[in-house]
């Protein structure tokens, strides 16, 4: 009986690329679907742009991994209904299974009244605008001097960052649901805005909410201590945060864009230990040019999987082994069934949780199960791989994709490089898939 599994991996971000290696490490060959052209996914389009050792490093490794014959990389190839390939293109045509590891590519929203105005983004489609991923990096951003960011983790932080060091605009607001101490961004990543930091406006806004905090126990001295520095905010930019505020409403001007954020003030109540913020009905407004939403990701519905609630569901049932097999599994709950051959991994199973060193960790765990799968069917002889190979790029090519292949990735990456050389920087990205493929062709042609 063969061993030897052809399997599809559909996305070639960390947690596809950390799963398409430990299923290459099995002895199984991958498709390794990516619907940019370029590998990497949000450790190429993600991480912020001036971080070259980490950048460096991880694209490194990342090429390593794809150098394995093992591996057959398909770039530009979106899968999805109503897309390139659908799921069921591929369930067609056979393979061992099918590893989804497409990432968060949905948004979220709010849901409150004015989000639909002109200046209303998710910070997803900024870090992908300033990171240089098409089309992110051609749109166009109305941001004016004044922005209001929802959310205090470290999707905040780089965003901020490159308002506020790149962009050089005159005032970021964070509005943060709970209070100081409930932030979730490293101290190690704040120290690049904290030059910004509107020292006397923490103060002011820290004894605001003096009375709230206190209610659950905390120790407002030291949250002063801790929170609130000396020195006037560098260059006359100005970074101020707004406690116990929930966006209530997105209020436009006359042309459709932001005029300011409407915010309900809310109380900190403890419920089983944790701090819960309560609105109070009580509403002000926080004058801004524009509102950006860092509060997490859902997964892309579109894909074809069971969805709820930003979330592909898995199967609920508690199964042996370590890890719980189920906790990889699509299932559908009308039908009560798992979904056979099919599993999730990284961002795709656990939306926005953890960064580069989760989704590897959750990518490889998942391929203990499928691998263990994979033990108990039949493989397929090199010539049956093979054919289900060019029955994937027959499909592609009926469809008329542009599909990039592993040469093609390194002639593009050779043309950046000398790119940056050129213009004396370490990195350099072509912002738009037109050039890139025209890159690529044109370099072909001249071989």
């Amino acid at each position: 009986m063969s061993k030897q599994h052809l399997l599809a991996v559909i996305g070639a971000g960390p947690a596809g690329i950390y799963a398409t290696r430990k299923l290459a490490e099995a002895g199984h060959r991958v498709v390794l679907l990516n619907r940019d052209i370029k590998p990497g996914g949000l450790a190429e389009y993600g991480i912020f742009v001036d971080k070259e050792k980490m950048k460096t490093g991880l694209r490194k490794q990342f090429k390593r991994i794809l150098a394995d014959p093992k591996v057959f990389y398909l770039g530009h190839v979106t899968v999805g209904q109503n897309q390139t390939l659908t799921l069921t293109d591929l369930q067609e045509i056979g393979l061992s299974a099918i590893v989804v590891t497409a990432g968060a590519q949905g948004t979220k929203k709010l849901g409150i009244p004015g989000e639909e105005s002109v200046g209303v983004y998710h910070a997803k489609d900024v870090v992908y605008h300033f990171n240089s991923l098409p089309p992110f990096s051609e749109q166009k951003f109305e941001t004016g001097r004044r922005v209001a960011i929802i959310g205090m983790g470290n999707v905040m932080v780089d965003v901020a960052n490159w308002l506020l060091n790149h962009q050089k605009i005159d005032q970021v607001v964070v509005v943060a649901r709970r209070g100081p101490i409930e932030k979730a961004y490293d101290d190690s990543e704040f120290e690049v805005i904290e030059p910004y930091l509107d020292n006397g406006q923490m103060k002011t806004e820290i004894e605001r909410i003096r009375p709230q905090l206190t209610a659950v126990g905390q120790n407002v001295d030291e949250i002063i201590g801790k929170f609130v520095k000396q020195g006037e905010p560098a260059e006359g930019r100005r970074l101020q945060f707004r406690y116990l505020c929930s966006p209530a409403k997105v209020i436009a001007n006359d042309k459709g864009g932001v005029a300011a954020l409407e915010v309900e003030e809310n109380e900190m109540v403890l419920q089983d230990g944790k701090t819960v913020a309560k609105g109070t009905g009580k509403h002000s407004r926080i004058e801004v040019d524009c509102v950006i939403y860092a509060i997490g990701d859902q997964v892309d519905a579109s894909l074809g999987l069971p969805f709820s609630r930003g979330a592909f569901i898995t199967n609920p049932e508690n199964l042996p082994g370590d890890p719980n097999p189920a906790a990889y599994q699509p299932y559908d709950p009308e039908a009560k069934k798992v979904l056979d051959a099919i599993y999730v991994a990284g961002w795709s199973r656990n939306a926005s949780v953890g960064l580069v060193g989760v989704a590897k960790q959750d990518a490889e765990r998942g391929m203990k199960v499928v691998n263990h799968y994979l033990t108990t069917k039949e493989g397929f002889t090199s010539g049956e791989m093979e054919a289900k190979i060019e029955a994937i790029l027959d499909k592609l090519q009926k469809k008329g994709a542009a599909v990039v292949m592993k040469d093609d990735v390194e002639i593009l990456e050779g043309a950046e490089q000398e790119e940056a050389r050129r213009r004396k920087t370490w990195d350099f990205k072509f912002t738009n898939d037109e050039k890139m493929l025209e890159v690529i062709r044109t370099r072909k042609a001249a071989r």
